[in-house]
């Protein structure tokens, strides 16, 4: 499964090019109870329905493959008679026609969803005849496969805030008259998933709008799937990992975690053709050994840190990507700019010091041919054409050097504008 496969389905979803067959839903209340259930003809809608439905269908597709969409396998025991997988075939197969099927499935989410308020399920059914392509990505004029597949989408339902509004019936403003109105959705699934443009029925595309909190209960026990983790609960997890060994009040802590930040960004892969995508490429024991090195972590914390890892990801380790926090990468940019100046700041220091301290070929008592060492009190830095014009002169008793100054010249000393 990937992004093309996604925004495949995703673009089709708009009036001129959507096929789906079927539309159910149940609305269930804050205490479980099937308050309403429905069963439309998709394409028979209201134009303002169709397009409301239509959108909440797209949400499921929205977001980052890794993070808002993650690809769930079924074990094989859900693949048998009776299992979750073989449940959502028979399903698929109904075309949402089943009444039985329908009440069965939302039983099946509203005993395994861990949701506290008012919230509607829908469920979509589709076919998409997918076309052949060519390998400059021209549709060919003939079909490949059919995708038959089922989409899913929770939505919590809340109340509108009270207000003031006009009140039409009584020609004043008074109390608005509040309502249920449903939102974008929670949590939701497509099966069987789209990969390579193909349908895999051995897993399922699950959509998570909270990537920090996912429904982990709804995606093992509502969908017999193993629970993954999202992007973000790598990032956070790794993060906490890191900062638990090395500590994060002390500034050498902090410079270390950023270190780490900035060096996992400097593994992330980067394609020459901009709209391949990349390998994944999972970050082993050794690759965060090597990071951690980089990043000036001490050998003894390294190792504890290692272990943890391999302890935390033994399921499915994780990308550099899924690792980075760009904010944090960012930070650590200007720190190492900052770092930068005042190192190029130290640099001229020692320049200018050197500069002012020059060898003498004679030593102050004539007798020993070591040079000697003289620090001068006054350095001059002309035009080359004002060399020329510099001569000494004995004024008030005391030997000084003139430079002739024009009337449009300026002067700086020590770094100053001096008006002459």
């Amino acid at each position: 499964m990937n992004k093309k496969d996604i925004l495949e389905l995703k673009r089709r979803m708009k009036k001129e090019a959507c096929t789906f067959t079927r539309l159910c839903g149940c609305y269930v209340d804050a205490d479980r109870n099937k308050v309403t259930t429905f069963g439309e003809t998709f394409l028979n809608l209201e134009d303002e329905e169709f397009f409301k439905y239509l959108d909440i269908a797209k949400k499921v597709l929205s977001g980052t493959v890794g993070n808002n969409i993650l690809e769930l396998e079924f074990p094989t025991a859900e693949e048998a008679p009776g299992g979750r997988q073989q449940f959502l075939m028979g399903l698929r197969e109904s075309a949402l026609k089943n009444d039985e099927l329908m009440e069965t499935f939302y039983d099946l989410v509203i005993d395994n969803y861990s949701y506290v308020g008012n919230y509607l399920i829908l469920i979509f059914h589709d076919a998409y005849d997918v076309m052949t392509r060519t390998s400059d990505h021209n549709k060919l004029d003939e079909s490949e496969e059919v995708y038959e597949y089922l989409l899913c989408a929770i939505c919590p339902v809340t109340l509108t805030k009270p207000g003031l509004g006009y009140r039409e019936d009584e020609n004043r403003i008074g109390p608005r008259i509040r309502d249920w109105v449903v939102g974008v959705p929670d949590t939701g699934f497509v099966f069987p998933a789209f990969s390579d443009r193909s349908s895999d029925i051995h897993a399922l595309m699950f959509y998570t709008r909270d990537t920090k909190l996912p429904h982990t209960e709804f995606m093992e026990s509502g969908l017999g799937c193993g629970s993954k983790l999202t992007a973000t609960e790598k990032k956070l997890t790794f993060q906490s990992i890191v900062k638990e060994v090395i500590g994060e009040e002390e500034e050498e802590s902090e410079a270390m975690f950023l270190n780490i930040q900035g060096n996992l960004n400097d593994m992330i892969p980067v394609t020459a053709d901009e709209e391949a995508e990349p390998e994944p490429m999972p970050l082993t024991t050794a690759d965060i050994a090597e990071v951690l090195a980089d990043s000036g972590v001490p050998e003894e914390q390294a190792a504890i840190i290692g272990k943890t890892y391999e302890e935390a990801f033994a399921d499915e380790l994780p990308e550099a990507e899924q690792l980075v926090d760009p904010k944090l990468v960012e930070a650590n940019g200007r720190r190492m700019e900052k770092l930068g100046l005042i190192q190029q700041v130290a640099n001229l220091t020692q320049q200018l010091n050197e500069t002012r301290s020059l060898p003498v070929t004679e030593s102050e008592d004539g007798g020993d041919d070591a040079p000697a060492v003289k620090t001068y009190d006054v350095i001059l830095r002309v035009k080359p054409e004002k060399v020329g014009q510099i001569h000494s002169q004995i004024i008030d008793g005391k030997k000084c050097l003139v430079i002739p100054m024009e009337e449009d010249e300026h002067a700086a000393v020590n770094g100053v504008n001096t008006t002459v």
